[in-house]
């Protein structure tokens, strides 16, 4: 017997539902649960009774909102933020400012090898993160680089790049090397979806291949350059593997050099997974609202613009 008109449409309304349970399921399974028991473990702490000896002596009680005061207030914390700052003042502008013109130099007219030079470029995003440090670390080391080697078979001076204010540009250097690539696909893309009748017309009208790349081509790829700066902006307070990585080559990288170097240490080392759960919420929700500032103003311009 053929199914009801009701049962059918009610059937075609329940459709598009069933698709989305596998994405809702594993959405939630790798992201909203982790999420929420982070909340949940952020507002707990262990309380120790008498001398925390025996059965019943430590349990978790509520805390309220103690972990996130402890968090705002610790000093080595604001230094790792600190220390992000200045890295991501380093990292982003060149990696963007790179990836910008290497995107530019493959989409000019008389660029040879295009696709082995996008190849060669984009290379370097396809090494993990801890495996491109170590690469570097390795550079970095005066007893093992052959750089330093070079350097002091000239007579030249050797600069020790894992030391002192050098530190910065050495770690900054690892991501650049690893993030230009992939920016600029993102902007190498935009580039080639611009329509060659703007730029034949520009031609028409005078303009030199830097003014367009001026003029044109820059103004049409700002939504890309948005999006790009975006995603370095949250990868640059996420730092942790490169600083990670490097820290036993050097001493000048403290165990808390980046705020999630402190959560590692805290949940892992001191073993306060309250105390970490905390410090990864308002790592989150700063994150959270710079994000959000900043594509608000960056709407608000195209907004005006476009008026």
């Amino acid at each position: 017997m053929p199914p009801s008109p009701t049962a059918a449409r009610r059937t075609r309304r329940l459709a598009p539902y069933g698709f989305l349970v596998p994405a809702v399921v594993l959405f939630a399974a790798t992201f909203a649960l982790p999420i929420g028991y982070a909340l949940y473990l952020s507002f707990r702490r262990i309380e120790v009774k008498g001398l925390g000896l025996g059965r019943g002596a430590r349990g978790e009680t509520w805390a309220g909102l103690s972990n996130y005061a402890s968090v705002l207030s610790d000093t080595e914390l604001l230094h790792g933020a600190a220390r992000i700052l200045g890295y991501g003042a380093i990292v982003v502008p060149v990696m963007l400012g790179l990836a910008l013109l290497f995107a530019l130099m493959l989409d000019a007219r008389r660029t040879r090898l295009r696709g082995f030079s996008r190849l060669a470029i984009f290379l370097p995003y396809a090494v993990p993160g801890v495996v491109a440090a170590l690469l570097w670390g390795f550079l970095y080391l005066p007893s093992l680089s052959p750089v330093h080697y070079a350097l002091g078979a000239l007579g030249l001076p050797e600069p020790d790049l894992l030391n002192g204010g050098a530190l910065f540009g050495a770690l900054a250097n690892v991501a650049v090397w690893g993030g230009t690539g992939f920016n600029m696909i993102v902007i190498y893309t935009s580039l080639r979806a611009v329509p060659a009748e703007i730029y034949e017309a520009a031609r028409i009208d005078g303009c030199s291949e830097l003014q367009i790349a001026l003029r044109v081509k820059i103004p049409t790829v700002a939504p890309a350059l948005v999006l790009t700066f975006f995603f370095s902006m949250i990868a640059t307070f996420q730092v942790f593997g490169e600083p990670m990585t490097l820290k036993g080559m050097t001493n000048s990288i403290s165990t808390t050099w980046s705020p999630l170097m402190k959560v590692y240490q805290d949940a892992f080392v001191r073993g306060d997974l309250h105390s970490a759960a905390a410090t990864s919420v308002v790592i989150a929700v700063v994150t959270l609202v710079l994000s959000f500032g900043f594509l608000r103003a960056a709407n608000s311009r195209t907004r005006q613009e476009a008026s």
